[in-house]
């Protein structure tokens, strides 16, 4: 954090109040990407040892970022850098792939690859996807990037008919599926709030006790048959998900 923020400098540097100096500093260090989205920053303490300040002046910086937006204050976990990132809408009313989403934006859709192949179903995937017998399930966890930002932690489990080799999946796994006929043409959708854990916010890159978004998905083929149930979680700072809605036939009046 040192190199980050040369506190040490703080006292040489030119022009206004230690507070605007110290404030200017960490603004500095998120713009030029010294200091990134979910980094977090010294303890007021140290940062007043370390710039030879005392910690009103540091508690004056910090709490004018807190209220621009760039910090935000985690009880019991520190203050942390939130670098604005752009959001993106997503309709409910299409059943569409994250590939397809971010095209769509005229964004770079990427996967880092958590873990792929076939594996034993568990007793939620086998009365999901309707297994029987011996049948595996194929199962491929996949964190998800837009232009290189990290923005999902997905989970998708499929029967392992459909999808015998999840090595053959490069950016798109519906694409995948449609070279091999395989479409779904309609899909369920459950969407919740939750709790990151502290594994899912390191890979997702925001601060601890940050909050997502909770899709699961059962998506159908056009026999009625399950073809995927799936989890993503995105981030709350940069997805919305919006739902266009008819207006029903006017209510009449009872007698």
């Amino acid at each position: 954090m040192t190199t980050a923020l040369p506190l040490e400098q703080l006292q040489s540097v030119r022009g206004g109040p230690l507070y605007v100096k110290l404030r200017k500093m960490i603004e500095d260090a998120v713009a030029s990407g010294r200091l990134k989205h979910g980094d977090a920053l010294p303890a007021e303490r140290d940062i007043a040892e370390a710039a030879d300040i005392s910690r009103v002046t540091v508690r004056k910086a910090i709490d004018e970022l807190v209220e621009e937006g760039l910090l935000v204050r985690r009880r019991g976990s520190g203050t942390f850098v939130v670098k604005p990132v752009p959001r993106m809408q997503q309709p409910l009313s299409q059943l569409t792939s994250f590939t397809e989403d971010m095209r769509r934006r005229g964004m770079v859709a990427g996967s880092r690859w958590l873990g792929r192949g076939l594996f034993y179903p568990t007793a939620e995937e086998t009365m999901m996807l309707g297994l029987v017998g011996g049948a595996r399930v194929a199962r491929i966890d996949r964190l998800r990037t837009a232009n290189d930002m990290p923005i999902a932690l997905e989970r998708t489990s499929l029967p392992d008919d459909l999808l015998p080799d999840p090595d053959r999946i490069e950016d798109s796994l519906y694409l995948c599926l449609l070279d091999a006929g395989i479409r779904p043409v309609r899909a369920n959708q459950r969407i919740s709030a939750v709790l990151l854990t502290d594994e899912e916010t390191k890979l997702l890159g925001v601060p601890p006790g940050s909050a997502a978004l909770s899709v699961q998905r059962i998506a159908y083929l056009e026999t009625g048959r399950v073809m995927e149930m799936s989890r993503a979680l995105y981030r709350s700072d940069a997805y919305d998900l919006v739902a266009e809605l008819g207006i029903g036939s006017p209510m009449k009046p009872q007698d």
